[in-house]
This record gives C-alpha cells, structure tokens and sequence, in this order.
C-alpha cells in the first residue's frame, strides 16, 4: 500500500474538483494501492467564528466583483468537466473551517474519513449548507454512520482543536502552500486538481515498481 495525503480544505472548490477527478482515476485502477488520508491546510486559519458573508469574501479576497467572477470561471468549467454541479450560488456565507477539521480527524479515526470529505463538499457546494455550523456537521457526521449525539458534545468542547492548528502548521512547514495538495508515500508533492489521466499514470508507474514523474 502507498499512503497518499492529501492536503485540503472543505470550502475549496478546487479540492472539490481535484478529489472528482482522483475518484475517477481510482474507479479506472481499482487496485491502486493507496491508503489515502485527507490531512488539514486551512485556506483562512484566522476566520473568525462567525465568518464572512460569501460575496463580501470572494470580492475582498479578489479584488472586487469582477475579480471574483473571473477568478471563479475556471472553476465552473473544470467542475464541469469533473461531472460536479456546483451550486455556488447557495452559498451565502464562508465559514471558518477548524471545526470540519476536528470532524474530518475523527471520522479518519472510525474508518469513514473519505466519505466525510464527500459528505462536506456536496453539503458546501451543492446544497449551500453553512459547514461552520454544528448542527449541520452533527448531521452529516450521522449520515456517515458516527454517533452525532457524540460529535455535538465534542464540537462543544475544544477537542482536537489544538491538534488541527498544529497540523496545519505542520503541512505549511513541509512547504505546502496551497490546496490541494497531493502528497504520494510522503516524497512526491502534487500540486492542484490534476486530471484523471495523471492519476492513472502515477498508479501505473507505482505498481511498475518506478518513482511517479507526477
């Protein structure tokens, strides 16, 4: 087995967009071989708890309403072209993301980390659910198989929360500096949301014995 971290947040488009594409290249080679896990690289660790309104986000993030527009037209069409129907106009506000995290932490621990991630990106960015909020995570930590009446009492608690900053501050120390980033058996960083056909090249050259050229 070859290990595969990846370095994501779960407002990020092109995470979501990166992880459709992995999931194709995975259904092409469905003995690839790799235990993946879904590790914490905050797109803004300073977010206060009550986050920002979505507009006021995009256009302070990119410098006003046509930066925002023109900074999101890759993403439509690469999400098209993923098979993913985002619903970005559902969203109406950007949450800080340290308590997905904590979710993400322990859903790894009982076993069902991927489908968690899965169950995140289609609440954010198909159903427009605010992912900041516990009532929404209890929800879907329930629909992953976990004990919600369990996660709402941590989510009340400060459980993890110093190990998700430290793992954060761990990833950006390795030098990752965007998401997402793909790390395959703890040597090859792959930046970005690459294509299927990357994927399946890496995997081929993994169980060809050969070092990935990714």
């Amino acid at each position: 087995m070859v290990t595969l971290d990846i370095f994501s947040d779960p407002i990020c488009p092109w995470c979501y967009i990166g992880k459709a594409n992995l999931d194709r290249a995975l259904a092409e080679r469905p003995d690839h071989g790799f235990t993946i896990r879904w590790r914490p690289f905050m797109l803004n660790p300073e977010m206060s708890a009550e986050g920002m309104d979505r507009r006021a986000y995009l256009e302070a993030k990119f410098g006003g309403p046509e930066g925002a527009e023109e900074a999101y037209r890759p993403v439509h069409e690469q999400a098209e072209q993923a098979g993913i129907a985002m619903n970005l106009d559902a969203i109406t506000r950007t949450p800080p993301t340290h308590d997905a995290h904590r979710l993400l932490h322990w859903s790894e621990i009982e076993g069902v980390q991927t489908a968690m991630v899965s169950a995140l990106f289609r609440a954010y960015f198909v159903e427009g659910r605010d992912i900041g909020d516990a009532e929404v995570l209890g929800d879907l930590a329930d629909g992953c198989g976990l004990d919600a009446s369990l996660i709402m009492r941590l989510l009340r608690s400060d459980a993890d929360r110093k190990e998700i900053v430290e793992m954060d501050a761990t990833a950006r120390g390795m030098g990752v500096t965007a998401a997402p980033t793909f790390v395959v058996a703890g040597r090859h960083a792959v930046p970005g949301a690459q294509p299927p056909e990357l994927w399946t090249r890496v995997i081929d050259e993994l169980r060809a014995g050969a070092d990935p050229e990714a």
